[in-house]
């Protein structure tokens, strides 16, 4: 890396690239690499840091420079003291706080300035103030009593200290970036309104991509949350009440987040019309929505095609993270079903396991319990291009996701696919299009969560060698025509010229 280098591009990414690999990391990789014109400094966004060791990417060259940032990390302890608290500051602080409660409208300018210039100075609103002061006390009960009043005291008070703490580290992070001539932001969060708050401290364009919509897949974590507390019996309404008060303020605080970062943004964009669609309906200004979707070097995987056999391998490759999004516990229930038809079948886990321990002891421990012990294998990261002749499909049983580029690699490879009905996977296995749908089904469609609908689908594409070869060449195809990634650098190289452009 050069930090003498002037920055183009400042790449706002939380909890993903370089630490954690995947669609979004590898998306990330593409573009620094793809576009070796233009400089690029990056700014992680992590919770703490104990979970974030070792890169693992290597970092191009035109990565200038890299910032790591974390926002659950424990600062020096502080001695509770007697503290007054600067009320004027709270006086707006609370006006700011209002928008996280009520998410109709974005924080508008005035009040990012705000938090530009109050949050974190220490003769202003310090962390400190926030933690201990009597103006920081008096803001929380009255929140409290307009909005909370009728749930735990306890709960409300340490989601609220929980919730807005990290807004001190964002505005902290805004003030002291190097200058660069553009800031991108791969996702809404955090890193989407970090977005917005550079954008109003620098004035300089902002960009927004959305690979999967991420207020959405923070309501799902949120659904399945075990951290949320639980002191009663499953059985008491009031119970319910407590949790779903501390789940909805969580979740107005992402949609806040991702509010304001759209109206902030110079342009969004999705990956596919449906997360396009889904943007507007959630606050973003239509005139500013795109949709650039995602590619992949096809050349890459002309080897691949050339290894595939004449008969389809009796193998169902599932290539993604050991997550519970990625509902591998599906997946392997539905080899259950597949192999009792097929006993010849085994299931294949590609991917790595140690984002989510447990959920990975969980699934092992659900194989056992289903007897497919010598059926299921969990091979952590392999080299898709070489591993993809071996597979006679590519599945995803996701819960979420946004356009999976893996779905496309085995395509690329000419091997048919299956996937739930989420992101853009019907677009990718039936067609966008008329006339890409004209080529026909790379694959198949199946529901969330339906191990026998699953298994039906493996059996059947697995049992037919001409069809299965036929499947494999339409995704081939499809993925030559519409999804090689020249077209996506091209695009991107375009948004940025004309970002820029615009300041010259």
């Amino acid at each position: 890396m050069n930090n003498s280098k002037p920055i183009d591009i400042c790449l706002l990414l939380e909890g993903t690239y370089p630490y954690i690999r995947g669609g979004v990391s590898s998306w990330v990789h593409q573009i620094i690499s793809g576009l070796p014109e233009y400089n690029f400094y990056l700014v992680f966004l992590g919770g703490d840091a104990s979970s974030y060791k070792e890169m693992v990417y290597e970092l191009p060259d035109n990565v200038v420079g890299i910032q790591m940032n974390y926002l659950l990390q424990k600062s020096k302890v502080v001695k509770p003291s007697p503290r007054k608290g600067n009320s004027y500051a709270f006086h707006l602080f609370q006006q700011i706080l209002g928008y996280f409660q009520n998410t109709d409208k974005p924080i508008n300018n005035a009040l990012l300035q705000d938090i530009l210039n109050n949050l974190g100075d220490k003769k202003k609103l310090s962390v400190d103030d926030f933690l201990y002061s009597e103006a920081s006390w008096k803001v929380l009960t009255e929140i409290y009593t307009e909005f909370g009043g009728s749930h735990s005291f306890v709960d409300f008070f340490w989601t609220y200290r929980n919730i807005y703490s990290p807004l001190f580290e964002l505005a902290k992070i805004a003030k002291n970036l190097p200058e660069c001539k553009v800031y991108h932001s791969i996702s809404t969060g955090y890193a989407g309104f970090l977005g917005a708050l550079c954008h109003q401290q620098t004035k300089k364009p902002f960009i927004l991509t959305e690979h999967g919509i991420y207020t959405k897949e923070r309501k799902i974590d949120l659904s399945q949350a075990s951290w949320i507390p639980s002191r009663h019996s499953a059985f008491d309404a009031s119970l319910h009440k407590k949790i779903e008060m501390t789940r909805g303020t969580w979740i107005k605080f992402f949609e806040q987040l991702g509010l304001t970062a759209y109206h902030q943004a110079d342009k969004i964009i999705a990956l596919y019309e449906g997360n396009r669609q889904r943007q507007i309906t959630d606050g973003a200004p239509a005139d500013k929505t795109n949709v650039v979707v995602n590619g992949i070097n096809y050349d890459h995987f002309i080897e691949a095609y050339d290894l595939r056999p004449l008969e389809p391998p009796k193998v169902v490759g599932l290539i993604g993270r050991v997550v519970p999004i990625k509902d591998i516990k599906t997946f392997i229930r539905s080899m259950r079903v597949a192999i009792n038809n097929d006993p010849s079948l085994e299931g294949w886990v590609i991917g790595p396991a140690d984002e989510d321990l447990e959920y990975y002891e969980e699934c092992k421990t659900l194989v056992d319990s289903l007897s497919l012990t010598d059926k299921i294998k969990f091979l952590g990261m392999q080299n898709i291009k070489e591993i993809l002749p071996k597979v006679g499909v590519v599945i995803l049983t996701s819960i979420s996701e946004a356009q999976p580029l893996v779905l496309l690699e085995g395509m690329a490879g000419g091997i048919p696919c299956i996937a739930t009905e989420v992101g853009s996977c019907r677009e990718i296995v039936y067609g966008m299009s008329p006339e890409d749908k004209a080529l026909g089904a790379c694959g198949e469609i199946i529901q969330i969560a339906s191990p026998n609908v699953t298994a039906v689908a493996i059996n059947n594409i697995l049992s037919d060698a001409e069809q299965w070869r036929k499947m494999g060449d339409i995704g081939r195809e499809r993925v030559k025509r519409y999804y090689v990634e020249k077209m996506m650098y091209q695009s991107y190289r375009d948004i940025y010229k004309e970002q820029i452009s615009w300041q010259e």
